[in-house]
């Protein structure tokens, strides 16, 4: 979708390019090259490279251009801009559909700065914008619970009521290794490493920021971090323990299959006397998933918004004879 206000919008931009947020190759085959990607999200990431481009989690240097392409978060799309703003001199446009926010964004644009030429097109636009924009960076800090959050990152503004429910619901005596699979900012981590027989814990995030976010909100030894997809993680050795709170969107759609994802992950990455310690929104249905990956699957006291779910010992495909 963004690809056609962009093609639009390449005679407002000239390389060297800053493009921020960009997800899709597809999207910027009209854009002027050479061009330089910042994108967190390690899918993203390496999608992007597959294809060729230049990609960074964090830009070096001045641009001739900048281009934003603005996520849902008003919070992180005001950092963004920020940031952009300050590697460069030249043209800045912002980009995002009206799902996103980009008509408000712009409203607020219009009362620090001015808003120019501008292309609607496939419910979205694409817009030029001048001002000053540095009151609008913001850096990791700490949130209302005391945790250091970034903004746009997974419950920012706080402890995740599922999360903390799955926490409390850990056993005191957990030992081995543990892996956090889609470990945020630290929380679920930092909970587990509260139990003194765990040898190590494993952060396995995609969001390079939220993981730096983690470095410092869990300062004990036996953590460590990887950038990662959780969804292909596999942990060498396996892991005893696996602890998770699964997103369930991808983009604003609801979709059971991102959860089902981490299940699998989780099955593969844990020994053969493996256990599995989930939490979910109790509308979700997982329990097949569940059933068909673990010997053993129970539930747990939950709320009546989350469940709890307690599977063990993984089951390994068959391997067929030759």
């Amino acid at each position: 979708m963004s690809a056609q206000r962009l093609e639009r919008a390449a005679h407002l931009l000239r390389a060297p390019l800053l493009v921020w947020g960009a997800e899709d190759p597809a999207d910027l085959a009209a854009l002027p090259r050479p061009l330089t990607v910042v994108q967190t999200d390690r899918v993203a990431h390496d999608a992007l490279r597959a294809a060729g481009l230049d990609v960074v989690t964090a830009p070096k240097g001045r641009f001739a251009a900048a281009l934003v392409m603005v996520p849902r978060a008003r919070a992180a799309a005001r950092d963004r801009i920020a940031r952009a703003a300050a590697l460069t001199d030249g043209p800045l446009v912002i980009d995002g559909p009206k799902v996103h926010g980009i008509d408000g964004l712009l409203r607020e644009v219009g009362r620090v700065g001015t808003v120019g030429e501008t292309i609607a097109k496939a419910h979205g636009k694409a817009a030029e914008i001048r001002g000053e924009f540095s009151e609008w960076r913001q850096e990791p800090a700490a949130n209302g619970d005391g945790w250091v959050t970034a903004p746009g990152v997974f419950s920012a503004d706080g402890v995740d009521p599922g999360s903390a429910l799955l926490a409390a619901a850990l056993p005191g005596d957990l030992t081995g290794r543990v892996v956090d699979l889609g470990a945020g900012w630290g929380y679920l981590a930092a909970k587990v490493l509260e139990r003194p027989g765990v040898a190590e814990v494993a952060l396995v995030e995609a969001d390079s920021r939220a993981l730096d976010c983690a470095r410092r909100n869990v300062a004990d030894p036996r953590a460590r971090f990887f950038w990662a997809d959780a969804t292909t993680y596999v942990a060498d050795p396996p892991a005893d323990h696996v602890v998770c709170n699964p997103p369930f969107h991808q983009g604003r759609r609801a979709d059971p299959g991102v959860g089902r994802a981490f299940i699998a992950a989780a099955a593969r990455t844990l020994g053969p006397r493996g256990h599995l310690w989930l939490v979910a929104n109790r509308h979700l249905p997982y329990e097949s998933d569940l059933r068909a990956r673990f010997a053993e699957v129970r539930e747990l006291p939950g709320t009546p918004a989350f469940k709890l779910t307690h599977a063990a010992r993984p089951l390994r495909p068959k391997r067929r004879r030759a």
